[in-house]
């Protein structure tokens, strides 16, 4: 039986480019890098020669949440193509806060990329309350979440 969710991995062009946004834009703490490589390496990812640089990071301690593992491959460029709502697939990776507005403009004048302004969602029939949040892309395009719970 699976007992949780130990990182979230995402795969990026340039390594450095993306702690640097992952740490100094969205403030996540960086945690460490690692290099994979050797027969393991391989076998894991099905490719000869394989190397990786690998860079965990993660957000307030308090939320308990699994880092987020910023995989750069070595060896061979990535594929690269831009995050899309409606392909089957990871959708996006959801970031919480206090207060998405302020979170948003600051993130705005920092030029980070938003699909929209911030919107407001009235889930309390289902039973999940209240909520703002809006999407935004990473220097990669990978789409990620900015949600914040509204106290009803």
């Amino acid at each position: 039986m699976l007992k949780g969710i130990v990182h979230v991995g995402l795969t990026v062009k340039d390594l450095d480019r993306s702690v640097a946004f992952y740490r100094d834009v969205l403030g996540l703490a960086y945690l460490g890098e690692m290099k994979m490589e050797g027969p393991e390496t391989e076998r894991l990812f099905q490719r000869k020669g394989c190397t990786a640089r690998v860079a965990y990071l993660n957000g307030s301690q308090e939320l308990a949440a699994p880092p987020v593992e910023l995989i750069q491959f070595e060896d061979q460029e990535p594929r690269q193509q831009a995050g899309d709502l409606f392909r089957t697939s990871i959708s996006e990776l959801c970031f919480t806060t206090d207060d998405i507005d302020k979170e948003y403009q600051r993130l705005k004048e920092l030029g980070v990329e938003f699909l929209s302004e911030p919107q407001t969602f009235d889930s309390t029939q289902y039973g999940f309350g209240k909520s703002r949040a809006v999407y935004l892309r990473d220097p990669d395009g990978i789409i990620l979440e900015i949600i914040q719970s509204l106290v009803a």
